[in-house]
């Protein structure tokens, strides 16, 4: 469905899903005039979003999609429901329109929209962008996948809205118009929920397709080709001096040894690399793509650095744990896929003993392997995509492997494996969701195994 929603007063629209995302758009479809019923397959509610609806008169159902669910002038769908869900098609079956929750709020957005997707570092760059933009004094919302759902948002007088848009999102979005669109990067990811690459890539090239002219796209160069791009944005691409730009672009984000540089109409200075404390080369591509992204949207970023000073970057991406007998411990719990963890790798210097395994999304290990092959000394494995991962590594010559049963045992092998001057990294490829309830659980506990064996509680 590509049509506004301007006008709901009256009319009945269900929420499909009653999470984070879910609770924001009945509360805004509620106060937009609407019947809301809002249908969850989990058992129960939590019990904030419980009162919340109470306090709303939301009505609402638990333990699966009933035919009352059905009973609606349109559906919404909340973030991560699937377009093969059985209540979607039979909705699409009866004429009933299905729309996202970007497309929901989108009509109520007020401010210029940053967009930022990819496979990897957007949430580090949605906070690197916010935080630069209320430092520069203007009124500024961060919202979307970051976890601040953008129903929350509707109608409030912004200067800025800056969007984290996952390819679930993006898959249902027909509306949205970003004003700067970031493509931090594009790799194999999610691809049990799409079904494959290629519609993944169609999901995050949605973001840049739907701009309209006189619109910026931040993207890397050598995924000009993969976005498919209209012609109707600008686009700045980003490249690492010594790898020419295979595609030419209207901008460029050139990645010196020591500086990167914004070319358009004049050559910039961005940043000294020495004067951002970001633990990785990725994190240098996020905070050059931010700088540029806000350059080309008409906010100048003078005292770059400065302003950086007190950003505090989100946890369990390449974060910073410990020290013990000379050895540095890096927590990317974060990195839940293969090019996430292979991009960790490839980033932090120096010999590493690597933590890796979960639950899986369908990938091919093959080129995690090649990177663990390349910036590795030791290997540890663990969880149900244990025996996947060690068949790459072996199949790609790499056999200084151990496996384990558990995060504590990795923890002790990496200490008891890793030698001064080396990382030892937690990086997956892989979600917890075999052993852990969240990414953050996982990291939370890794960083509290290497405090307690390493003698700092």
């Amino acid at each position: 469905m590509k049509e506004s929603n301007q006008d709901i007063a009256g009319k009945k629209i269900t929420i499909l899903g009653a999470g984070v995302s879910g609770k924001g758009l009945a509360i805004l479809a509620k106060t937009l005039g609407a019947h809301v019923f809002v249908t969850e397959k989990k058992d129960t509610l939590s019990p904030e979003v419980e009162e919340a609806f109470k306090l709303q008169d939301i009505q609402w159902e638990v333990g699966g999609n009933s035919l009352r669910a059905l009973d609606a002038d349109c559906i919404v769908v909340s973030s991560g429901i699937s377009p093969q869900a059985s209540v979607v098609k039979k909705a699409q079956g009866r004429g009933i329109p299905v729309i996202g929750e970007i497309d929901f709020v989108a009509p109520h957005i007020k401010g210029k929209v940053i967009g930022v997707t990819g496979s990897n570092g957007k949430s580090t760059t949605t906070m690197l962008i916010g935080h630069l933009l209320k430092k520069y004094g203007y009124k500024t919302a961060v919202a979307g996948n970051i976890g601040n759902p953008l129903s929350l948002h509707a109608s409030q007088n912004l200067d800025f809205i800056v969007i984290e848009l996952s390819s679930f999102q993006l898959y249902w979005a027909h509306l949205l118009k970003s004003h700067v669109a970031i493509v931090t990067n594009l790799a194999p990811d999610h691809i049990d929920w799409h079904g494959s690459f290629t519609n993944y890539l169609k999901a995050k090239a949605r973001l840049v397709r739907l701009q309209e002219p006189g619109h910026w796209a931040v993207v890397q160069n050598r995924d000009v080709d993969a976005l498919q791009l209209s012609g109707k944005s600008a686009v700045a691409s980003l490249y690492w001096e010594g790898q020419e730009p295979v595609h030419k672009t209207d901008a460029y984000i050139c990645m010196g040894e020591q500086e990167a540089w914004l070319s358009y109409n004049k050559k910039e200075l961005l940043f000294d690399y020495r004067d951002v404390d970001l633990i990785g080369r990725h994190n240098l591509e996020n905070l050059a793509m931010t700088a540029s992204a806000l350059i080309l949207g008409g906010v100048p970023c003078s005292n770059l650095t400065k302003q950086l000073s007190d950003f505090i970057p989100l946890p369990h991406r390449c974060t910073f744990v410990a020290e013990i007998d000379g050895v540095r411990y890096i927590d990317d719990s974060k990195g839940t896929n293969v090019a996430a963890s292979a991009t960790a790798l490839t980033s932090i210097h120096g010999p590493k003993v690597v933590i890796l395994g979960g639950q899986g999304k369908g990938e091919d290990y093959s080129p995690l392997a090649e990177a663990v092959k390349k910036e590795a000394r030791v290997a540890i494995v663990l969880g149900a995509e244990k025996k996947p991962i060690v068949t790459a590594l072996e199949g790609a010559g790499f056999a200084r492997h151990i496996e384990v049963d558990s995060m504590e045992d990795a923890v002790k092998a990496a200490m008891a494996l890793s030698l001064p001057g080396e990382t030892v990294l937690l990086s997956p490829a892989c979600t917890s969701w075999d052993m852990y309830p969240s990414y953050k659980k996982r990291g939370e506990h890794f960083q509290h195994l290497v405090n307690k064996y390493g003698g700092l509680l």
